[in-house]
Parts: structure tokens; sequence; C-alpha cells
């Protein structure tokens, strides 16, 4: 195995899509305001925290709200969010990740996750993805949200791994860029365009061979 030793992975879009459940989630809260969410700007919430992605909502919305109001909307999002995620299965795991998980596993690597969401380990759960990992750091780990670098470093630390053994998995430039800050490698998953600065980008995980991709 190369100087590399840990894989870090965003779990939203990554191993999962739970993307789709956010945005309904945050459309139902923007009826209380006569804002619909549009495609393009959920994709400016995807690796961003719960209290951030509320607060460009509002902006886009041109409208304000007092600070109870704010915590009544986050709980009521929430609360959405998790009746839709309540009856995820194993079979919402992204083409080829159970493959590359293994592939990685078997190569010696250590294993985290560096995700925003605070639902993380429910979601870990219902997919059964939760065995695979060494360490899970989530947004009730963090006071930080992407692209600042916490949640990657705490995971490094937590793995007692230099940040400079750390590949890091993200499909949002909030992700690849917090990665970049925490001096890790990083493979986008998605568009290239879409992914500024990822040393490698790859469409999905899908007939994916670990020992080639993570030849750096």
């Amino acid at each position: 195995m190369s100087k590399y030793t840990v894989c870090l992975f965003d779990l939203d879009g990554v191993l999962v899509d739970t993307a789709v459940y956010h945005f309904q989630a945050w459309r139902k809260l923007g009826e209380k305001f006569n804002f619909q969410l549009s495609e393009e700007q959920n994709e400016q919430l995807k690796g961003v925290s719960r209290v951030e992605s509320l607060e460009k909502i509002l902006q886009w919305a041109d409208t304000e709200a007092t600070q109870t109001q704010k915590e009544a909307w986050l709980i009521e999002k929430n609360e959405h969010y998790l009746d839709l995620i309540s009856n995820m299965n194993p079979s919402e795991i992204l083409p080829g990740v159970l493959d590359f998980l293994k592939q990685i596993k078997d190569l010696g690597y250590q294993i985290g996750l560096g995700s925003a969401s605070k639902n993380a380990s429910i979601i870990l759960d219902k997919t059964q993805l939760m065995p695979w990992f060494d360490i899970l750091i989530d947004g009730n780990k963090v006071t930080k949200s992407k692209p600042d670098p916490e949640v990657f470093l705490k995971g490094a630390e937590g793995l007692q791994a230099l940040a400079t053994a750390c590949i890091v998995f993200e499909d949002a430039q909030a992700g690849i860029d917090a990665a970049i800050s925490a001096n890790m490698k990083t493979i986008g998953i998605g568009q290239t365009e879409n992914l500024k600065g990822a040393d490698k980008v790859i469409p999905s995980f899908e007939g994916i061979n670990a020992s080639d991709l993570l030849n750096f």
C-alpha cells in the first residue's frame, strides 16, 4: 500500500443519495414563506450544515426571521427529513459502493466518515453500512461546517493518522475545499466542473478498481 492509510468519506451523494430527501424537506419548509427551492439552489446546500442551509434559503427567499422562528423551522425540517429517511434500506446504497469498501478494507485502509449530517448514524444503521467504518465524525461532533476542514481533521486524529495520509471522497465543492485545506488528497464523485481542485474525479464507484484509483 502507498503512504496513504485512511479513506474518509462524505455521506450524502457519495455513499447514499439522501440529497433528494433534504430537497423535499427544505421545499416543504419553504412553503411557510412562499418560497420554492430550485434544484440549482439545492446543489449549493450540499455539504453545508443545517443552520447555514436555512440562512441561505432565507436569503434567497428575501425573508427575515427571528432566532426563535429559525430554531423552530430547523426542528420542523429535521423532523420531516427523519420521516423521509425512516424507511431507508440497503437498496439505497449507491452503485459500486459496497464493492469499493470491501476492496479498500482488503487493502488495509482504515475507513472513516466525515459528514455534516447530524443523522449520519441513523442512515448508516438503516442502510447497514455502519460495520464498515472505523470512525464516525458527523454534525454532532463538529462546530464548523465545510469548507472548514474540522470534520476531516477530527477523523484523521481519531484514527491516529497524519492528515497527509488521508484520502477524502466528496461530491460537493465545499467538501473538496475542506479536504484541500486539511492537506489531504481528494477524489470527487460527480462531474469535474462541479469539483474544482479535486486530485481525481470519478462519476461513481461502479466498476472502480481501488488499487488503481488510490495510486497517487
